[in-house]
């Protein structure tokens, strides 16, 4: 843990400049619109260790696969999230002298995301190594209301002395990923612009032929009024720079205003660049930096109105959930049904690709409940439109008949993972699909979706499951082998629990929603079934005989799921055993040792129960999450937010709470000492999931939305809201009462510890707190 920054409700604050903490501040301080980010780095000139990133939702780079190649099935490429042109630089020259915060005396220095209102600011006082001290203030942001621009306010104030200040926005499409193989470049420009008035960059990716282009226009001020300066102008092959010369007193204030435009060819037709830049700088220029910062708060306002959480008497888990919350607001928005949310999102190359199981298994819900309908509809239909992608990838593994194996990473719904023990192996991905179908419906009661393109998914992913199984003589039953679960800490395992039972249970929710669409639009069956060759018979048949008899490890004696076959056969150490100078293990043991480890990366056998947790007593919940939280080390970012949603199941609300604050604090604390890399943006969800599933206690069951709230000790309230078909509920939880406020028109019934409440519209009920749920 690095727990560096301030406590605060609403602001992420950094006071006082660490260098080594400069790239772990650049993943915590990005901002994004949803249809790019960019890392905080700093905008004048920095020599030290920094990440620098600016990244475009949906433009990548298929960097050739390095290893593995030679095998059959692998893919061919690993998708870059490649690092675009650099906007945000301004450098600033005082009496010759560049500004450079790794070469200077730094006080004062203060860092603030204000993710009320969506913007990013940073002051500081810096003694130049020419005597000068200056007085820094900049803001930024990415408009949430014109997502192809960007805006910045950069100040300057000598303090000492006059000063001749040169301030020197730039474009420079020199720029590389780090982790590029062999230092290899991914663009090439294909058209510069530099002029007074307006400055551009037109670049393109080497492969795939995605372009890029970046404009940007600038403005003088001194002491608060504009001062109509003519910049000179300097350009080369890849960079494009404007020049402004003040010769300022000691105490006067020079400000540079930098308006940026971003576009590329998936909005834009490559020829229309040009006057595209040009009319997008036109509408930044008239709006001018104080309007669209208004916008930006009026924006973020209603974002917030919707998905804010919040927490009485525990800042550091409500600035947790709100940055949680802010993150995963800026990362996705629903608005271009092309994009998604890579794990990383635009906070860092880590990973690659955009989608991965995470968005079905953790970040559905939080779009579903807080962002409505429609947006959580347009990520299941991102799926069904990568359908044929997914036949295509288990066809290269030797799968046949529409059988449908969704990627693990992707950016197209081609596969384009690296490791083989996840591209071959972690198969369970397909049951997230399956399940995030399941509960979207479940949720917005919409079965049309399962008309028109859920049955056509379930059908393929089932006829999957149904050729991965083998019939084992010596057992009698049918087996999985060679999987990888959840738990990423194990390869190459045989009967992996949770994925033999998300099998079984994908083919039992295919059946059960083909006799659905039989029902409800037979003519429409009849014309999937004849299209996809679906043999309903033969193949329903086999998908019950798998299901009846499929083998699934258990323990006996601890009355336990069994992760996986000879799981037990491990050396069985607790992680309270284990000496705290060797975690994570992942940056501290060889693969080879933690592979022969009894230790949990993430909730494996307990992301079963998680998922299809009405299948389960309490007492079956609660001996499988003693026996293997026990063993977690929650080295997966995906990991505390499943246990904690279990541990307020079980009334365990101390755990709950524990568990809650890492998955809040992961990346402000840095538990993993891996922020450096870029936010874990997908579990980010999982957050909320803690506080809505977990603490509220929220379910849907039989079309009822049903609440069981529970409250740590430390909090005095805490609330949510909850966006349900046509109703918007906020439920506030004290010590002693939980009211819920209904801020539709029509009723709602609603459950509250099993007993039905009928919530009148634009109205409330009071329901006392229970200390025992279960």
């Amino acid at each position: 843990m690095n727990p560096y920054l301030k406590h605060d409700e609403w602001c992420i604050i950094e006071e006082g400049f660490v260098p080594e903490n400069t790239r772990a501040s650049e993943s915590i301080f990005s901002i994004g619109n949803g249809a790019m980010g960019q890392r905080a780095n700093f905008e004048e000139k920095f020599t030290g260790s920094t990440l620098q990133g600016s990244y475009i939702g949906g433009v990548y780079y298929p960097d050739k696969t390095r290893v593995g190649w030679w095998k059959n099935g692998y893919p061919e490429y690993f998708a870059k999230v490649i690092n675009s042109t650099n906007w945000i630089g301004i450098n600033v020259i005082v009496n010759g002298d560049e500004l450079d915060l790794a070469k200077c005396k730094v006080d004062e220095f203060r860092r603030v995301l204000n993710m009320k209102e969506g913007y990013l600011e940073r002051s500081f006082i810096a003694e130049m190594e020419n005597g000068i001290k200056l007085a820094v203030k900049s803001t930024r942001f990415l408009s949430m209301v014109d997502t192809e621009l960007g805006a910045i306010r950069y100040s300057v104030k000598p303090l000492n002395a006059d000063a001749t200040i040169e301030l020197r926005p730039y474009l420079d499409a020199d720029v590389r990923n780090e982790d590029s193989n062999y230092g290899e470049k991914f663009w090439e420009v294909v058209d510069t612009s530099c002029t007074p008035k307006i400055s551009y960059i037109v670049s393109r990716t080497k492969k795939l032929d995605f372009h890029v282009g970046h404009a940007m226009r600038n403005f003088i001020a001194l002491n608060g009024n504009i001062e109509h300066i003519q910049p000179e102008v300097n350009s080369s092959a890849m960079y494009v720079e404007n020049i402004f010369k003040v010769e300022a007193k000691a105490g006067d204030e020079v400000t540079l205003y930098k308006y940026a435009a971003v576009i590329s060819s998936l909005n834009h037709e490559k020829g229309s660049f040009p006057k595209v830049l040009d009319k997008l700088i036109d509408v930044a220029v008239s709006k001018g930096f104080d309007k669209m910062l208004q916008e930006q708060s009026d924006a973020w306002a209603d974002i917030w109105k919707h998905s804010d959480i919040t927490i009485e008497g525990d800042v550091a888990a409500q600035q947790g959930i709100r940055f949680n919350i802010f993150q995963l607001s800026q990362t996705y928005t629903g608005k271009d049904e092309r994009l998604n949310i890579g794990p990383k999102g635009f906070t860092g190359e880590k990973y690659g690709g955009s989608t991965y199981w995470d968005t079905e298994a953790y970040c559905l819900p939080f779009y579903m409940v807080t962002h409505g309908q429609k947006v959580a509809r347009q990520l299941l239909l991102y799926r069904y439109k990568q359908l044929d992608k997914a036949i295509e990838n288990a066809q290269k593994l030797g799968f046949t008949g529409g059988a449908a194996l969704y990627p693990m990473v992707t950016m197209n719904g081609e596969e384009c993972h690296n490791e083989w023990e996840i591209t071959f192996e972690e198969i369970h991905r397909n049951g997230a699909i399956a399940f995030a179908i399941y509960n979207y419906v479940r949720y917005t009661d919409d079965k049309s979706y399962l008309v028109h393109f859920g049955l056509e998914v379930l059908i393929a992913i089932a006829r999957f499951w149904a050729q991965r199984v083998n019939f084992s003589q010596e057992k009698g039953k049918y087996v999985m082998l060679g999987v990888t679960g959840p738990n990423e800490y194990e390869n190459n395992v045989n009967n992996n629990w949770y994925t033999s039972t998300i099998a079984c249970w994908c083919m039992e929710y295919a059946e059960e929603t083909i006799n659905y669409v039989k029902s409800a639009d037979p003519a429409k069956y009849k014309e999937l079934a004849e299209a996809i060759k679906f043999d309903e018979a033969k193949e329903v048949e086999k998908w019950r005989d798998i299901r009846n008899n499929m083998f699934f490890p258990f323990d006996e004696k601890l009355g336990i799921f069994l992760q996986q076959e000879g799981y037990m056969d491990k050396e069985q150490i607790l992680v309270k055993d284990l000496d705290p100078e060797e975690r994570p293990l992942n940056q501290k043991w060889s693969w080879d040792r933690i592979l022969r480890s009894c230790f949990i990366k993430q909730a494996d056998v307990l992301q079963g129960l998680y998922f299809l947790e009405d299948r389960y007593d309490t007492e079956t919940i609660k001996r499988n999450f003693d026996f293997y939280e026990a063993r977690t080390v929650h080295e997966s970012s995906l990991s505390p937010c499943v246990h904690s949603v279990l541990a307020s199941r079980i009334g365990n609300v101390d755990k709950a709470y524990e568990l809650y604050l890492r998955t809040a604090r992961l990346d402000l604390d840095d538990y993993n000492r891996e922020v450096k890399e870029g936010l874990h943006i997908t579990s980010m969800a999982g957050t909320w999931i803690s506080i809505v599933e977990g603490f509220g206690g929220m379910r849907v069951r039989n079309g009822m939305l049903t609440f069981n709230p529970l409250i740590p000790d430390k909090w005095k309230s805490y609330s949510f809201k909850v966006w349900f078909r046509e109703n918007i509920l906020k439920i506030v939880v004290s010590s002693t009462q939980i009211t819920i406020f209904n801020e539709s028109e029509s009723s709602l019934t609603i459950k509250v510890y099993g007993v039905e409440h009928k919530v009148p519209g634009s109205s409330s009920i009071n329901v006392p707190v229970q200390k025992q749920l279960f």
